[in-house]
């Protein structure tokens, strides 16, 4: 079924008669899929039980369950995507063991699963917060509210309908592509809502940091795999490394542990970068339906909140320098909001941001400690803390050569005291995530894993090949990770089986590769576009 959709974008169905070519047709036993579904149900209880868990300390009293139900509407959508993730993305992962018949299909699946679920658990939360940052200012402020929650539904719903239509015709898609997309269609409808052009509603610069890191590292693959695979060869003589397959007898014991081993750190390289991006939305949501649990972090020490009076103080000296000479009546939001979303400096800016600062500073002061900031002062308080931070983001870049290295400094400090506060990802919401990786990773596999095993290049893959194309892609994922960079998993690797096909001068399936192409080109527009039409339809319905 996979080689008769991919057949309508002019790629050549593969041979049945390749010498190599493993078996894709044992399904899973009914023991496995029952442990599946068991997990699945486990892990909604988990999810559910930490929910009241988080509410029930805050001491809010549960007056209404409608916030809940759109909840639990709205996790299943985060989840889901994420599932989709896991089949869609990560059957490249396990392509090159298959196909390498280093390890069979089911084991290949559920290791890379498990692997997956570990790289989730051990992420940073650096990416699911650049992810976040894409979105435009004024609807992560109003995320409880009906656009908030329109922003969320319309790009998740338009990136897994793409996924999922690119699955269907077994195309290595991006979800980290679709996802951006989707981030910026959002932003362009909110926008042109608004009366305002298209091209303010998104951080541009920080789209463009993105599409840097999305465009580049499919050529970084490319070329580095190809590199590796031509150095192995000078390097490591043994034939036996680049020889095909023979599907009646596994590989070499080295070799079956080298290729094993880049086979779990692509899984776990992806886990810890694809995974964050479900974290980010589904902190939106928290902070949307119950803010007074996930809105602040509840959870800091009182040596963190000791250091945000001092970090607060410091910076609070520093803007108010800026604003020598003026003074703000009344609130200082909208026009910090206004910097923010325009990132143009005005008369306003430095004072009203100073003001902003010193509120913070006296909430916190007055409160004591997060933990015991009121039910109904939580979200204007976490509202003012993400602002602030985003002004100083945006300061410390525009102005940086109008700021002395100590008072960048001073401010990067504050900036880190605010996001402890306010970006944070609690384990349950980690753990809900791997799951869904972990179990999406398990099925729906088959039609991306015949794609880059078998559509890529004309020769089968050997085993070289296999171990290069991976290592590339699990170091590029990695480095991306430490950056806070989201790149894709599917273009990475698949572009790395190519690079190495054309280094072994093995040649190249052009039908696949214009169909890849195709696909990387269409992504961006047509999640913009779903995502767009979708928020303007949610709009009008919240």
């Amino acid at each position: 079924m996979a080689g008769s959709s991919v057949q309508g974008f002019g790629v050549a169905a593969p041979s049945a008669e390749r010498r190599g070519r493993p078996d894709l047709e044992k399904g899973h036993p009914l023991p496995l899929l029952i442990a599946i579904v068991a997990a699945l149900l486990a892990a909604l209880v988990y999810v559910a039980l930490s929910i009241h868990e988080d509410v029930a300390a805050t001491g809010t009293r549960i007056t209404t369950y409608l916030p809940y139900a759109l909840l639990l509407v709205a996790l299943t959508i985060a989840l889901g995507f994420e599932f989709v993730n896991g089949f869609h993305d990560t059957a490249n992962a396990v392509a090159t063991v298959i196909y390498t018949h280093a390890m069979p299909p089911g084991v290949a699946v559920i290791w890379s699963g498990f692997f997956n679920f570990l790289g989730v658990l051990l992420s940073s939360g650096a990416v699911a917060f650049g992810i976040v940052s894409l979105l435009p200012v004024e609807l992560i402020l109003q995320v409880g509210s009906g656009a908030g929650f329109a922003m969320v539904f319309a790009l998740l719903i338009a990136a897994i309908l793409w996924n999922l239509g690119t699955w269907a015709l077994g195309l290595p898609a991006s979800s980290s592509h679709t996802l951006i997309g989707s981030i910026i269609g959002v932003g362009v409808a909110n926008a042109l809502m608004h009366g305002r052009s298209g091209t303010s509603g998104v951080d541009w610069s920080k789209a463009t940091e993105i599409g840097w890191s999305l465009l580049l590292s499919p050529l970084v693959g490319f070329v580095a795999a190809g590199a590796l695979l031509l150095t192995l060869r000078k390097l490591v003589r043994n034939p036996a490394l680049y020889a095909e397959p023979d599907a009646k007898a596994p590989p070499p014991l080295w070799i079956r542990g080298l290729l094993i081993a880049t086979c779990t750190g692509v899984s776990f390289a992806h886990g810890s970068n694809d995974g964050q991006k479900g974290m980010g939305l589904i902190m939106l949501i928290l902070i949307g339906t119950v803010p007074t649990a996930y809105a602040l972090n509840r959870a800091l020490p009182d040596s963190s909140v000791a250091q945000f009076r001092q970090t607060s103080d410091a910076a609070s000296k520093v803007v108010a320098a800026k604003a020598a000479g003026y003074d703000i009546v009344g609130d200082p939001r909208p026009a910090v909001t206004a910097y923010v979303a325009a990132q143009t400096v005005d008369a306003g800016t430095y004072p009203s941001l100073s003001v902003l600062i010193r509120r913070i500073g006296d909430s916190v002061e007055r409160y004591g400690s997060f933990a015991q900031v009121p039910a109904e002062a939580v979200g204007n308080t976490r509202n003012d803390m993400y602002l602030a931070s985003e002004a100083i983001r945006f300061l410390m870049k525009d102005k940086a050569s109008e700021l002395s290295q100590a008072e960048i400094g001073t401010l990067k400090a504050y900036k880190g005291s605010l996001d402890e506060a306010t970006r944070f990802i609690p384990t349950w919401v980690k753990v809900a995530v791997a799951v869904a990786l972990g179990l999406g990773t398990m099925v729906g596999w088959k039609r991306i894993v015949v794609t880059v095993g078998e559509r890529i290049g004309k020769t089968h893959l050997t085993y070289a090949q296999g171990a290069s194309a991976e290592l590339v892609a699990a170091s590029t994922i990695a480095a991306a990770d430490l950056y806070g960079l989201p790149v894709s998993t599917t273009h990475v690797l698949s572009s790395g089986v190519a690079g190495t096909m054309a280094a072994n001068r093995s040649g190249l399936q052009l039908g696949t590769l214009r169909a890849l192409a195709l696909a990387w080109l269409l992504t961006l527009p047509v999640a913009m576009l779903l995502a767009g039409t979708l928020y303007v339809l949610f709009s009008k319905l919240f």
